[in-house]
């Protein structure tokens, strides 16, 4: 409930206005990922609506002070070396049967790069969660959530979602986005 007052009070004082519902469990990916403040406007819209989600950050961030704090607000260490241990291991727990949410940027870094990470379709197609878009949009002061939909076995189709979606979402810095696309698609 605190969080929740905390979000809501931060959020109108910052003049947003919030779009969409928090799913009631899935895979939540948060973009653009521009700046290291993502995380804690990723928090503030699961926070809105009194959700706690788990949130995916690399593990270097998990040392002294930070980790506690990071683990404290659902923080999940990623090793980006074996990335697919860990959406192993979130896959087993979503199949748990308890209530589940999980954000993750599927850029990977706050710097503009090539192509975005695919875990969050591969865990979809895995545990059958759906995916909801979540993002911040400074310019037209808005933050929330887009459309849900099952990862499908047509790649292109599902990444073409996704980058209609964020085709007009710019991020804190927007040109440290990185086009929504996947080394996968050729």
């Amino acid at each position: 409930m605190i969080r929740q007052r905390l979000a809501r009070a931060i959020v109108r004082a910052k003049g947003f206005q919030m779009v969409g519902e928090v799913p009631p469990t899935g895979i939540l990916v948060g973009a653009p990922h521009t700046s290291n403040w993502d995380f804690i406007t990723m928090l503030l819209v699961m926070w809105h609506d009194g959700a706690h989600p788990r949130v995916l950050v690399k593990k270097q961030l998990f040392k002294g002070p930070l980790g506690w704090l990071l683990k404290a607000f659902g923080g999940v260490p990623l090793d980006r070396d074996n990335a697919s241990t860990v959406v192993g291991d979130l896959a087993r727990e979503a199949k748990s049967g308890e209530p589940f949410r999980l954000i993750l940027a599927a850029e990977g870094t706050r710097s503009k790069g090539d192509y975005w990470k695919s875990g969050f379709l591969r865990l979809s197609r895995d545990t059958g969660l759906p995916i909801t878009l979540a993002f911040y949009d400074p310019p037209t002061r808005t933050m929330g959530f887009g459309p849900t939909f099952l990862a499908s076995d047509d790649l292109s189709a599902d990444m073409d979602i996704v980058r209609t979606f964020y085709a007009d979402k710019q991020g804190i810095k927007p040109a440290n986005a990185t086009p929504p696309r996947l080394r996968e698609e050729g």
